[in-house]
């Protein structure tokens, strides 16, 4: 308290007293025990209520004990039971989580992880994926700025995320405790097999598979690549102590239309402990029609090529890039993609009023809007000539396909010449256009459709920045090269608009997130929020059938099928007020990724415990570890010391106390006559 605080309430209590005496002593005629209580009861209230007033700050000083956090990260995935360490691993966490002298030094901390990381204290061991990675993420998250250990007990292998071993923090050591039995056994294993999704009929398709052999001898394998009963390829492979793996290239013929289910598999005369991983499912699904689209530019642009590999990716879609002149006929071609327009692309709008193909205008510095005004009635621009840097927005109302937001509003501006841009007609606006924080209400990615011509629209150009900043944000093309995607398929398809569109894939991985996305339109076209869209499953070989509801998205509706085992499917999507359905089929392929593994990987958890400066330690070391942790001296408790201040106007008994003295004051006067 301050000098000034305590002078007020010295003050305060010669007030106090001075204002009792003069009531109950000053001139009183008798001084009974009675006024005693009564000058006493007075000089309480009068105190309180000046204390009140003055509202001194109260300081409170205690001591804490903050601990070291200990994190103790179990492996939930299903590798545990196929390794055959699920009570090993039980019992070790047991033995750490429950030493009383490590729960005296460290406050623990138990976790779980397989596709996913979350706080834990009891294991199902059914995870479908391995993500390491995520411990390191998390950890990181959670105890920012702290120094701590970490305790992995896990087998090391992982099948999802980045490499784990240099994504700990250096500065925090990570102690692997390693599950699973360390002896080598011989092991053949498909390791990767890479395939298109898509053939096409009486075309070859490629097929590159990496063998890999674990083993102390030279032995011979035979591989080979079945459908059904019929062998398509077969080969002797050969491996050796020094030769641990093999890749084999296969052209096979797409000469059957449709899904097709492809197994390959190596086999030899050697005893295996673990069979599931000779043995790998793959389909392709053949097709007899492709989409030629045409890319037509008379200039050369970063945004032609970025262009190019993204509708390529889909192998249904092939690319040609062309100037104007050079096309001979325009039914060549399935889409034309219009690379910033000027006059010279005048024979192409004229041939194609006759064509009716649908086009995908795209904008820059260099288009001739006054042309282009002519050729087209969607859009209507009056543009000057100063450039103009447009960022886009995404507009979630957006209804005529299903489309996710890809972090579009971060993406690096458009470059287009600066006007007004105004809609004529039925178009619908994708991304709405931004100068820097100011909406322009034009478009900058819209779409129209007369008369069954379907038209798009992006204004502006250097959209293969967006490409580049996807991949920087996603470590990946694929979400913006499927948005690209999607634009094709739309443009491509001829089909009238229908009031229920389904989005599925035609096969699945079993382990994989099987995610089946649905929208269903009213008579307007417009997209039903409150649509009951619900999905009937039902297993070819079993009958087993089953129910989901879809719930609704952004602006979908989807269902999560995780949990259906191998095997053919057909499903029926419907909407229950209108009673419109959609039907299809998919396939599960027989692959688990967590039984291809016969030992932990010791060599990985190695890197990472070397990588932090720390140890790896097996199940018969686990007292070891305990020792270790409990020996660090770089793990103390830390003794803090914690000041709470508090104004006397916030302590409620005050309150009561005054209350209490001033009505007991009354009730005594009023008892001895003295009112």
């Amino acid at each position: 308290m301050t000098t000034n605080t305590i002078l007020l309430l010295l003050l305060s209590l010669l007030i106090a007293g001075g204002l009792s005496y003069f009531q109950y002593f000053y001139k009183a005629k008798t001084k009974s025990k009675v006024n005693l209580v009564l000058a006493f009861l007075r000089f309480l209230s009068i105190f309180a209520i000046l204390l009140l007033l003055i509202n001194p700050i109260i300081t409170r000083k205690t001591l804490e004990i903050v601990k070291t956090p200990l994190a103790v990260v179990v492996d939930n995935s299903s590798s545990i039971i196929d390794l055959k360490a699920k009570e090993t691993a039980l019992k070790s966490y047991k033995k750490i989580i429950q030493n009383k002298d490590l729960q005296e030094k460290f406050d623990v901390q138990s976790y779980q992880f397989d596709s996913e990381f979350q706080s834990s204290e009891s294991f199902s061991f059914k995870g479908t994926q391995t993500n390491l990675d995520e411990v390191a993420k998390n950890l990181k998250s959670i105890y920012k700025n702290a120094t701590f250990p970490t305790v992995l007990i896990t087998d090391g292998n992982q099948t999802s995320g980045n490499d784990y071993v240099y994504s700990f923090d250096t500065n925090n050591k990570v102690y692997p405790l390693i599950l699973g039995d360390t002896t080598k056994f011989l092991d053949l294993k498909v390791n990767q097999l890479n395939v298109n999704k898509y053939a096409f009929h009486k075309n070859k398709f490629p097929v590159e598979v990496f063998l890999q052999y674990s083993g102390n001898k030279s032995i011979n394998a035979d591989f080979s690549i079945s459908q059904g009963n019929s062998v398509l390829s077969k080969q002797t492979v050969s491996f050796s102590p020094s030769k641990k793996s093999v890749i084999v290239t296969i052209l096979l013929p797409a000469d059957k239309v449709g899904l097709q289910v492809f197994v390959a598999k190596i086999l030899s005369k050697e005893k295996e402990k673990n069979t599931y991983n000779n043995t790998k499912n793959f389909a392709v699904e053949i097709i007899d029609q492709r989409t030629n689209v045409a890319i037509v530019s008379v200039i050369n642009h970063p945004d032609i090529g970025a262009l190019k590999r993204a509708i390529e990716t889909n192998a249904q879609h092939k690319v040609t890039v062309v100037k104007p002149k050079d096309i001979k006929s325009l039914k060549d071609f399935t889409i034309l993609i219009l690379y910033q327009p000027t006059t010279e692309f005048k024979s192409v709008f004229e041939d194609n009023k006759l064509a009716a193909i649908n086009t995908f205008i795209i904008t820059g510095n260099n288009t001739d809007f006054n042309f282009l005004n002519q050729q087209q009635s969607n859009l209507v621009f009056k543009m000057s000539g100063q450039k103009e840097d447009y960022l886009a927005e995404f507009n979630s109302q957006f209804n005529l396909f299903a489309i996710d937001n890809l972090g579009f509003e971060n993406f690096p501006p458009l470059q287009n010449p600066f006007g007004t841009v105004t809609t004529n007609g039925t178009v619908s606006t994708l991304l709405v256009s931004k100068i820097r924080n100011i909406a322009t209400n034009s478009p900058s990615l819209a779409f129209a459709e007369n008369q069954g011509k379907r038209s798009a629209f992006l204004l502006g150009e250097n959209i293969w920045k967006w490409r580049l900043q996807s991949h920087i944000d996603n470590q990946s093309f694929e979400k913006f090269d499927v948005f690209i995607d999607k634009i094709i398929q739309f443009l491509s398809s001829d089909n009238s608009k229908k009031s229920l569109v389904v989005n599925h894939e035609n096969f699945y991985n079993s382990g994989e997130a099987i995610e089946i996305s649905a929208q269903y339109f009213n008579k307007n076209y417009e997209f039903d929020e409150k649509a009951r869209l619900t999905i009937s499953v039902s297993n070819i070989k079993t009958k087993q059938t089953k129910n989901y509801d879809l719930l609704k998205g952004n602006n979908s509706f989807k269902v999560n099928l995780d949990g259906l085992s191998a095997g053919q499917y057909n499903f029926n999507v419907k909407e229950l007020s209108s009673k419109t359905t959609y039907s299809s089929h998919f396939e599960i392929l027989d692959f688990d990724i967590e039984k291809q593994f016969v030992n932990p990987d010791g060599e990985k958890l190695s890197q990472l415990a070397t990588q932090t400066q720390a140890k790896v330690h097996y199940p018969n070391q686990v007292e070891d570890l305990i020792k270790t942790l409990l020996e660090n001296q770089n793990y103390k408790a830390i003794q803090k010391e914690i000041a709470t201040k508090s104004p006397l106007i916030d302590w409620v008994w005050l309150l009561i106390l005054i209350a209490i003295s001033l009505a007991s004051e009354w009730f005594v006067r009023k008892y001895n006559g003295m009112l």
